[in-house]
């Protein structure tokens, strides 16, 4: 009897891994079809540029990064621009007069460049994200140019075509960052730096200092003011490096890429590669591991930082920015502002999941760590009243406030004289950096424009025909709370600046 259970089990033991590898083989067999059936790669997703920025690259100096960017974008003429003239694609902003065409702007947004300012009272280095390019920060750079010495930086991989993310290392990223960095600290000389950064932009500012602090080198900065900071990520993406090494074994080069679409915006891939992905985890990961290694001490010479962040974020971790990032910074002046959802009872109605119920046990209102600044909607109180009551009142209640929590002081409740538009229930990763009025991703639709409006299309069918996805269309690109954005990061300068002149 014992002999035959033991044989029973045993058989039973190998029938099951058994079925067990032929389920995960076949799913990884309908997972490598599905993502090669996908849509066909162009070549902006294929060819290569010689003149990427490596670390190899002979670049001492932000100059040297200019003259060698200036080649990479005549490359890009050569094998792609040159390539694509009779495709008569009137939203590729790979042809030349298309309506996506960078061309269209007076400014070539997708380069690094740099306005001198004799009379700057201080720099300002602007640092964009993933997959973007220097146009997500150009309304930062337009309410500085009169004050500061800007600087804003391509980031490598950045500005031309897709396939610059296939290959990039965020060590790359790094690296350039330290140049424009050096170069602004050498023409202004003794003037202070304040770096403005979105995304990984952010995330590349912070891994700047924890470097410096680790090598014991002096800072750059005198504050730091990010939007939607890289701090963590999803766990997935530390698994999807395994995907792109799959489809480099087998040869589909399909895999490499999390999406493949139509390339409509002038200044930011649609496409995604998955490397761009593992690059930001990496990067994030290595962040972490200087926090939490770096004594305090350390730490605690970071300048002050001010960051903007919406609860709803479905690219970046807003819990991690709480936790990871102002819950292990040592106690100082910096400053965290947190955008809530549209807490209008219709709006609401259709939430889900609530974000800020998971983030409220590490704010700690109560007893505040850090100065805290919730952006809400005005008479919360009346979610407690009969739907009468709220229905009276749903105008007032698309207005936002600023609740302030400090310690030490009591909390305060600042009416912004702002609200939320009809129709918008969050703001999103994406949308921190832009007014309404921004010509691209804004909501006014100007006649006359030879140029995509992306913000102003409404776009009504069947599910599956465009190359673009219904979410990627919904999203919300654009900041109704801009205003009040500005007017704190003004503040925020100001004050490190009147105390520099005391």
């Amino acid at each position: 009897m014992k002999t035959l259970l033991i044989h029973s089990t045993k058989h039973l033991t190998i029938a099951v891994t058994y079925a067990c590898l032929g389920i995960t083989m076949a799913a990884l067999a309908f997972g490598i079809w599905f993502l090669n059936a996908r849509p066909d790669l162009s070549i902006w997703h294929s060819t290569m540029l010689e003149h990427q920025f490596r670390l190899d690259s002979e670049v001492k100096d932000f100059p040297a990064y200019q003259a060698l960017e200036a080649k990479l974008f005549e490359e890009v003429e050569q094998k792609i621009y040159r390539r694509t003239q009779g495709l008569e694609q009137p939203l590729n902003r790979y042809w030349h007069g298309s309506f996506a065409d960078p061309d269209n702007w007076p400014q070539a947004w997708n380069r690094s460049y740099e306005w001198a300012n004799p009379d700057a009272e201080f720099g300002v280095l602007l640092l964009h994200g993933m997959s973007d390019s220097p146009y997500a920060l150009s309304h930062f750079a337009e309410h500085f140019r009169t004050r500061a010495h800007l600087l804003g930086l391509r980031l490598p991989g950045h500005g031309t075509i897709p396939s610059g993310l296939v290959e990039l290392k965020w060590q790359e990223m790094a690296r350039a960052v330290e140049l424009a960095s050096k170069h602004l600290s050498r023409q202004l000389v003794d003037k202070p730096i304040y770096v403005v950064a979105f995304s990984t932009g952010a995330a590349l500012a912070l891994n700047h200092e924890l470097e410096q602090l680790s090598l014991g080198q002096g800072l750059s900065y005198r504050g730091m003011i990010f939007l939607s900071p890289a701090i963590g990520l999803s766990p997935v993406a530390a698994g999807a490096k395994w995907q792109d090494r799959l489809g480099r074994m087998l040869g589909l080069e399909k895999l490499s890429w999390n999406s493949i679409q139509t390339e409509y915006d002038p200044f930011k891939y649609n496409s995604f590669a998955v490397n761009a992905g593992d690059v930001v985890y990496q990067l994030a990961e290595r962040n972490q591991q200087l926090i939490q290694t770096l004594p305090e001490e350390k730490l605690s010479a970071l300048a002050d930082i001010l960051t903007f962040q919406s609860v709803a974020d479905g690219t970046v971790s807003t819990q991690a920015v709480v936790s990871d990032l102002y819950g292990r910074l040592p106690a100082k002046q910096h400053q965290l502002v947190l955008f809530d959802i549209n807490r209008q009872p219709l709006s609401l109605a259709l939430v889900a999941n609530d974000p800020l119920a998971a983030l409220l046990p590490a704010l700690g209102l109560d007893a505040p760590r850090f100065d805290l600044t919730l952006v809400q909607n005005r008479n919360a109180e009346l979610q407690q009243q009969p739907l009468s009551a709220q229905k009276a009142a749903l105008r007032r209640f698309d207005e936002v406030e600023a609740n302030r929590y400090r310690p030490g002081y009591e909390a305060s409740h600042q009416p912004l004289g702002l609200a939320w538009p009809k129709g918008i229930y969050s703001l999103s990763h994406v949308a921190l950096p832009y007014p309404a009025s921004d010509s691209l991703y804004g909501t006014a639709f100007e006649k006359g424009r030879h140029r995509v409006q992306i913000g102003a299309a409404a776009a009504r069918g069947e599910r599956g025909v465009l190359g673009v996805s219904a979410g990627e269309v919904l999203r919300q690109k654009w900041n109704p709370f801009f205003p009040y954005v500005l007017d704190r990061v003004d503040r925020f300068i100001d004050a490190r600046q009147g105390a520099l002149s005391r």
